[in-house]
């Protein structure tokens, strides 16, 4: 039996692996305790993404009180921006992979050289999707189904988003150099003073305290964009002039065709990956607008928030998978970097069990926080009862997933997201939707059931083990 001394031990050793993680001392994450690695990478990391939630809440928060236009205005927006989010996480797994096993050989100004030019990429990609938001705001959210006075009240907030891509898009991929250095202390700072600064001026702006105006939504998408501009200029401050791992020289950013191709040929099929989910996403937004009006877009929008708000620590830990393989391949220690993730994948999924217990017991407290107009309320509980019954299943897929992902294998979840979204997801949510007549309920139950699948198939794969030999 274990003795109280062993336990003050373990929690003495637990409290400072969290102290050196949040003051983001440097390790190698190629040799010593995997179970050490994954808590000093995972710490900052899930802080990061818990605090990225926050943001997401916090704004949901404050907008809700406008009235179902504003929601639904934000949450067909949002559903657009997915596709931005896509591009920034694609740029960013690639980078990720390519900075980790750079640092795994113990080559630093390679990885550095890598950070710069997926910056150059993605700077050039983003100025056209600025321009097409601002040019077709009111446009794209009447494609999304948005209902006219919606559309009306809401075109600005969705200009301001979209013109905004550039710093989404920054904040993002810095952030994936900086996890794939192992440096992921300074990626959760970055995210702290965006979301910060944000939950500062949402309410300040939305509401037009002191001397600010009452702009209402308009004052939400500002302070977004100020948020995470500030968070932008914080990390460029630190991979240009601070005294990390990777520093980014300007000759850096020449470009080099070779570099960028072996770039494009790992970024391209995780842009593609995550534009399937993304896109996933945007056809069920626009099927529960189409069967069930405002109340259950709007339900569907703060229930979205809500799991937001609990899968990003998770996937705090998902990335830190990533990491941990990266490195380990680039140090040639295949063993390590699959018991890395193994261990990962089993921390997640007690996590998620948690969660479950939260949203399958307690969804209507929850969303009572947000909305109490009685039609959204209803939509909303039974969107977070029914999609929450998944997430242990989540906590696995994302580990998969990610772990394939940080070791250059991003041709493979690709083709699971397609599979699984694609030719599963939508076709099932339209046959329970209109099919079998069950309404925004029958899209509820399809998220779930494709995320178990997508589970099961990505822990496949790994278990094949060819993402052992993928060259970055």
């Amino acid at each position: 039996m274990p003795q109280p001394t062993q336990h003050r031990s373990t929690l003495s050793l637990f409290f400072s692996l969290v102290k050196r993680s949040i003051r983001g001392e440097e390790h190698d994450y190629t040799q010593g305790s995997i179970r050490q690695a994954i808590i000093l990478l995972a710490i900052p990391m899930i802080l990061e993404l818990s605090l990225e939630s926050v943001f997401a809440v916090v704004d949901m928060f404050f907008v809700s009180k406008l009235g179902s236009n504003a929601i639904q205005t934000v949450g067909l927006t949002e559903s657009v921006i997915t596709i931005v989010y896509t591009l920034a996480i694609g740029l960013s797994i690639g980078a990720t992979a390519m900075v980790a096993r750079r640092i795994g050989e113990k080559n630093p100004e390679a990885a550095a050289h890598a950070g710069a030019q997926a910056i150059v990429v993605s700077t050039m990609v983003t100025i056209l999707i600025s321009i097409v938001g601002v040019a077709y705001g009111p446009e794209i959210l009447k494609i999304m189904k948005a209902a006219p006075e919606v559309i009306e009240q809401g075109a600005i907030f969705t200009r301001i988003m979209l013109g905004g891509s550039l710093v989404i898009i920054l904040l993002f991929l810095i952030n994936g150099i900086f996890r794939g250095a192992g440096d992921a202390a300074l990626a959760m700072r970055s995210l702290w003073i965006a979301s910060g600064i944000n939950i500062i001026l949402c309410p300040t702006l939305i509401n037009g305290y002191g001397p600010f105006p009452e702009l209402g939504l308009k004052g939400a998408a500002i302070a977004t964009t100020i948020g995470r501009g500030t968070g932008v200029l914080y990390q460029c401050y630190h991979l240009f002039k601070g005294k990390r791992i990777v520093k980014i020289k300007m000759p850096q950013f020449k470009w080099d065709w070779p570099l960028i191709k072996s770039l494009t040929k790992v970024s391209w099929p995780a842009i593609a990956q995550f534009f399937l989910a993304s896109g996933s996403w945007i056809i069920l937004s626009r099927l529960i607008a189409e069967i069930g009006g405002k109340e259950a877009s709007s339900g569907y929008q703060i229930a979205i928030r809500n799991v937001v708000f609990f899968i990003l620590p998770a996937w705090g830990l998902s990335n830190a998978a990533a990491t941990l393989v990266g490195q380990n391949l680039g140090a040639k220690q295949t063993e390590r970097a699959e018991k890395s993730v193994l261990l990962t994948t089993k921390y997640n999924m007690v996590f998620m069990s948690f969660v479950v217990i939260l949203f399958v017991l307690f969804p209507g407290p929850i969303i009572s926080i947000f909305s109490n107009e009685p039609k959204v309320h209803h939509y909303a509980v039974q969107a977070l009862r029914i999609i929450g019954t998944g997430y242990v299943f989540y906590g696995m897929g994302m580990v998969m997933i990610q772990a394939l992902n940080g070791a250059g294998d991003t041709r493979t979840p690709t083709l699971i997201n397609l599979v699984c979204f694609w030719f599963f997801q939508i076709p099932l949510a339209y046959l329970l939707a209109k099919g079998f007549d069950w309404g925004p309920k029958g899209a509820f139950v399809s998220i779930p059931v494709a995320e178990t699948a997508i589970a099961v198939v990505a822990w496949f794969f790994f278990k094949k083990g060819k993402w052992k030999k993928v060259v970055v």
